[in-house]
């Protein structure tokens, strides 16, 4: 008999999930089927306490994705659930609830956030077994002090700055929580059916207050986020309010001792671009001569650059983006080259730009290429390494010898090898001899996780060109 064999028969283990064809439910997703635990003799997982502890239902995952979960990474994709047991006389796990989840031979492996809208149906909160609601909430507050924490000792050796990440998510064991320090402002998402729920927000509400003292704590939701996990949208009343009857929604907030304007009701993600901040400053130490920022948003790198060159071209689609960065630069010019008078902004789709403008023969000694996720997917890969080879091709054809370059990817989907393999091919096709001055990623508070390859998405190459 084999092991497994014992295991059914003595009944620690239920019965391995059927192969039968999977049930449509509502919204066109292949559901897993579900089965009751009634006829399963108790307890049905391998734990090592009570099987009391453990929170039903229980969720058996594939081999595949155990062993994933055993490496270090938090989610399990939908494809991977192979059943859901409920005890018996209970429901299936609601929208968010917390499952106990278990290999294919009923190993417990911890504690998991259900979703039912998402492709990743399962993310994992703990390893330990979570047998109450409030133990949970006491493990998002001890998680958020130690983030919050992180940041505040990280700030207090810089100078001129007041803006950071305060929570990174799965990066701070904290999945589904995203929040940004604009100033005296805080700007929450709660991006999972798990965290988006009340006692969570008042969890979180109550950190921030204790230990930031902010003006304003808002709730901004991601759209798209929010359409894939099926979430409400949250009230647009601030969270917490200083000054309930007038809230402060509107600041400047302080990156690398330049000013920026922050509106919590506009601009993209939670706002500025926070990962970038020190690669802003690398950016600044390398600028020389004339100097073009593509995709400048509100202008984080060419106000940077502008420190240290007299002219500075920024590029941008964006009509809004580019009134925020004419307002950054006004209250910033008496800290740039010539008061900032060589800054000027263009409206362009960025490919177009810099097909005429390397055409027509334009020269610069420092360009910056910034541009947003080119790959949200990973069929969207292959288009993505087209754009970056096109962009950094006519950046290459227009740097004059000795010009710096400095070229970014936020594409979590596209490793560092293929976006520098991406960036050699079009040095090549250009005749340009680059040499590579530094590989950087995310600043402090965007911590990067070895296990989990998606908190690595920022990739920045600065170059040289011969």
């Amino acid at each position: 008999m084999t092991t497994q064999a014992r295991e059914r028969r003595k009944g620690t283990m239920p019965p391995k999930a059927g192969r039968g064809k999977a049930v449509m439910h509502a919204e066109g997703r292949a559901k897993k089927p579900q089965k009751d635990a009634g006829d399963i003799a108790e307890p049905v997982i391998k734990v090592r306490s009570s099987p009391d502890a453990v929170v039903w239902p229980v969720v058996r995952i594939s081999r595949r994705a155990a062993a994933r979960v055993r490496a270090g990474h938090p989610w399990v994709y939908q494809s991977d659930v192979e059943e859901m047991i409920a005890k018996s006389g209970e429901d299936i796990a609601a929208p968010g609830s917390l499952v106990t989840v278990v290999d294919e031979k009923g190993v417990a492996l911890g504690t998991a956030m259900y979703s039912d809208a998402s492709l990743i149906t399962l993310r994992m909160v703990t390893r330990e077994l979570i047998g109450e609601r409030e133990e949970f909430l006491e493990l998002v507050r001890r998680r958020l002090r130690r983030a919050v924490q992180m940041r505040l000792d990280g700030l207090k050796g810089l100078t001129g700055t007041n803006a950071c990440r305060l929570v990174f998510g799965e990066a701070d064991d904290l999945p589904g929580i995203v929040a940004d320090r604009y100033g005296e402002l805080v700007i929450l998402q709660l991006l999972t059916q798990g965290t988006h729920v009340d006692d969570v927000r008042a969890v979180v509400v109550d950190i921030f207050r204790e230990m930031l003292e902010p003006e304003t704590i808002v709730e901004r939701p991601d759209a798209r986020i929010r359409e894939l996990e099926q979430l409400e949208a949250p009230s647009a009343e601030p969270l917490y309010s200083r000054n309930a009857e007038k809230p402060i929604l509107a600041t400047v907030f302080a990156l690398n001792g330049l000013k920026f304007y922050f509106d919590a009701n506009a601009g993209q993600k939670t706002g500025a671009f926070l990962d970038q901040r020190e690669n802003y400053l690398a950016a600044e130490s390398y600028a020389q001569g004339r100097a073009l920022d593509i995709c400048t948003y509100q202008g984080g790198f060419a106000l940077h650059l502008a420190r240290r060159c007299s002219q500075v071209t920024g590029v941008d689609a964006s009509r809004a983006a580019l009134e925020v960065a004419e307002k950054n630069l006004n209250i910033n010019r008496d800290q740039l080259a010539g008061q900032g008078s060589g800054v000027e902004w263009i409206e362009a789709n960025a490919f177009d730009l810099l097909r005429d403008w390397s055409d027509a023969g334009e020269e610069f000694d420092t360009i910056v290429l910034d541009p947003p996720a080119f790959a949200k997917s990973k069929r969207a890969v292959e288009g993505a390494l087209r754009g970056y080879k096109e962009m950094t091709l006519r950046a290459l054809k227009m740097l004059r010898p000795g010009g710096r370059l400095v070229t970014c990817s936020c594409s979590h989907h596209v490793p560092l090898v293929e976006f520098q393999a991406a960036v050699a091919e079009a040095a090549s096709d250009a005749g340009k001899r680059v040499r590579l001055l530094e590989i950087r990623g995310a600043a402090f508070d965007h911590p990067a996780i070895l296990t989990i390859p998606e908190t690595q998405y920022l990739k920045c190459l600065i170059c040289e060109v011969d």
